[in-house]
């Protein structure tokens, strides 16, 4: 970067956006609160995949969202609480970035151990530390909307990196979803079949045997849906005609009907 004239813009990438990225990643150092980038970014140092986006995609501590906010006040931005499960947004004229604490189904928040196992990078100049990719495949591995299915990302991370991933933390990340990622790694396989060694061997093994586990148990009685975690449109006609609980709720899930009917209402908004 040439520090006189300013960055120079990549293709795809006009010199406005650039410099609001550029801006506010500054912004967000100085101001010493811990802060983590996502998005496009992080995609590419971990897959090569290159994407330019206009928006910036930055995960903070729940507690510390308010400071995030007045300290990019006091730069001049505008900032608000989009959703109090998950997200915030900081203006600045037409340009934005998400503040994300949680993922938008409630189920993987944001927490020391991120930072614990970020990678630092540089982006545009500017020293930056990414999300880990095991928790990128988590929050990813759960979007599946009929919009969005960042199942091509997920295929990606472990091609380009099954062979260091902390499989053991990623399979505590999904905890009882672990049917999601099998459903990944059976997906990956099929996609890549030259690749399958990627995935280790214990790993498949042990979710073949929890899977195994769970069919051998007799059913549940209690009539809940999960995928409302996938997909916040596709099965309200589960939770709203069908008689299903909405497994965003608590106490499985950890949002409230406030919560679930506010980001419900945001589906026609396109937010």
């Amino acid at each position: 970067m040439d520090r006189e004239k300013g960055p120079s813009s990549p293709a795809g990438l006009d010199a406005e956006t650039l410099e609001f990225i550029v801006r506010t990643l500054q912004t967000l150092n100085s101001s010493g609160v811990p802060f983590l980038l996502a998005g496009a970014y992080a995609l590419h140092r971990y897959t090569g995949i290159e994407r330019h986006t206009k928006d910036l995609d930055i995960f903070v501590l729940p507690g510390d969202l308010d400071r995030h906010f007045r300290a990019l006040e006091e730069a001049g931005y505008r900032t608000e609480l989009t959703f109090s499960h998950w997200l915030g947004k900081a203006y600045r004229g037409e340009q934005f970035l998400d503040l994300i604490f949680n993922s938008g189904n409630g189920v993987a928040p944001v927490d020391q151990s991120w930072f614990e196992h970020s990678v630092a990078e540089e982006v545009f100049g500017v020293p930056v530390r990414l999300c880990p990719p095991e928790e990128i495949i988590w929050q990813k591995s759960l979007i599946m909307e009929r919009e969005r299915f960042d199942g091509a990302d997920v295929a990606h991370l472990i091609l380009s990196r099954g062979d260091v991933l902390d499989w053991p933390r990623l399979l505590r990340r999904f905890g009882p979803l672990w049917p999601v990622l099998l459903a990944h790694l059976i997906l990956f396989g099929f996609i890549y079949p030259s690749e399958r060694t990627r995935v280790p061997d214990w790993v498949l093994g042990e979710l073949y045997r929890r899977q195994q586990d769970e069919r051998g148990h007799t059913p549940s009685p209690e009539r809940i849906c999960r995928g409302t975690i996938l997909s916040r449109a596709q099965y309200l006609v589960d939770t709203q005609h069908r008689g299903y609980r909405d497994a965003r709720l608590r106490p499985e899930g950890s949002m409230t009907p406030e919560q679930i009917a506010q980001w419900t209402a945001a589906i026609e908004t396109g937010k």
